[in-house]
């Protein structure tokens, strides 16, 4: 498979690759790691919301 890297596209059996995951009440996160001697190349991750999220904001003008 072709990751794409700070070095440019590369294979990732040329690549070391690290998973690791996070999870609470609100969320669950995972993310994979690519690294090329020691070095990290590329990184992404995927958030997963467990409950719908409300924001609230507050429209105002502008007082003149």
């Amino acid at each position: 498979m072709i990751v794409t890297t700070t070095k440019g596209n590369m294979d990732d059996s040329l690549l070391v690759k690290k998973e690791g995951g996070f999870e609470d009440d609100n969320e669950n996160t995972v993310w994979i790691e690519y690294y090329l001697d020691n070095e990290l190349v590329h990184r992404s991750a995927h958030v997963k919301l467990k409950r719908p999220m409300v924001l609230l904001t507050e429209a105002g003008g502008l007082n003149g």
